[in-house]
């Protein structure tokens, strides 16, 4: 492919973050919108506005015109089988998160994947924070100690129109764990290590819907630091990535939150002001004691433009895909568990095999 030419990506998927794809595909010049595939009658005006043919659904598309590569942002429970399709085109794609609505079928996705060499990028976007890359590198390097503890939150409110205007929100699948809390894991396991273990308690009280509203969470990391963590699409709070990074000018921010904070044995972070607090003199740690408070300078950039100029590179043959069907597959596997705990009030290990299909 001649890496001069922009790249043709076709969008599966008109909603919320389908039209951001569109909107940042239009702002890229390494990149033009080839095609929408959506069944929605709002996806007929976008398709119009940008001047590209609409089609009912991705198969669809495939068959009609073959783009570069395609933005997979349908509902969660059709993106294994849009996926599939784009490997039986050998049509590059961008998976939204999660990778796959159960386990289950994220395997066959995961297998069917290891048999092509057409390549798949899932899109936890905030693995291309600056943020985020900047908070690793200081637990990397050992100014905190070695991790002890973590306290995260994704506490926000989600209007009713959000619920409205895509009805799967209301079922098991579209409730703040799957959708947000999956972004959580993702960050928690590239700061912390692994996830070995889980416990958790959820509720739906508030809307009274067939999923959750919130949920509290117990994490054991392998490195035998532990978590805790509560997600709430109820919570009228800005403790939440979107309200605290900065990074999507979509949401009010306030620079004064925080949404994680990591412990040491020898000083601690609150992310994401990059407030470093921690001891002086190694042999002098003490509660009584004072300790230094400094601030490590950030970047602030939308990991979602990041996250497109790497999937253009990746349809160019120049990388590989940053995070793979597999790493999808971790993330949804610590969900599946904290699903799973929640509903048999129990610990769950990740390493015992039921997880999958609990």
């Amino acid at each position: 492919m001649d890496g001069m030419n922009p790249l043709r990506i076709a969008v599966a998927g008109a909603g919320v973050i389908g039209r951001r794809h569109i909107e940042l595909i239009a702002a890229d010049p390494a990149c033009t919108l080839a095609a929408i595939a959506d069944p929605t009658p709002a996806a007929k005006a976008l398709a119009d506005s940008a001047g590209v043919p609409l089609h009912a659904s991705l198969p669809a598309l495939l068959a009609g015109t073959r783009p570069d590569a395609v933005i997979i942002a349908t509902p969660n429970h059709l993106h294994v089988d849009n996926a599939l399709a784009c490997l039986a085109a050998g049509v590059p794609a961008l998976i939204e998160k999660p990778v796959a609505h159960t386990m289950e079928a994220g395997l066959r996705l995961a297998q069917a994947a290891a048999r092509s060499s057409v390549p798949l990028l899932v899109g936890h976007h905030r693995t291309h924070s600056p943020l985020l890359h900047r908070a690793r590198a200081i637990v990397q390097s050992g100014v905190l100690g070695p991790l002890v503890a973590v306290m995260g939150s994704a506490l926000f409110y989600k209007p009713d129109s959000y619920f409205d205007d895509a009805p799967w929100r209301h079922e098991p699948g579209g409730g703040p764990v799957l959708i947000n809390m999956i972004h959580e894991i993702g960050n928690l396991r590239s700061l912390c290590g692994e996830i070995v273990a889980v416990q958790a308690a959820a509720s739906s009280a508030t809307r009274h819907h067939a999923v959750e509203d919130t949920m509290a969470i117990l994490l054991r990391f392998a490195g035998g630091a532990l978590g805790t963590f509560i997600v709430s699409d109820v919570a009228a709070s800005a403790r939440s990535w979107e309200q605290t990074s900065q990074e999507n000018k979509a949401y009010a921010t306030y620079p004064d939150e925080d949404c994680y904070v990591l412990a040491g044995t020898h000083g601690s972070l609150s992310f994401p002001t990059m407030r470093i607090k921690r001891y002086e003199h190694d042999e002098d740690r003490s509660w009584w004691k004072p300790m230094l408070a400094e601030t490590a300078a950030v970047t602030r950039d939308d990991p979602l433009v990041a996250q497109l100029a790497h999937f253009c590179a990746i349809v160019r043959g120049e990388v590989a895909p940053l995070v793979t069907v597999q790493d999808g597959l971790q993330n949804l596997r610590v969900i599946e568990a904290i699903v799973a705990a929640a509903r048999y009030g129990r610990v769950i290990d990740l390493a015992v095999a039921e997880v999958a299909t609990a």
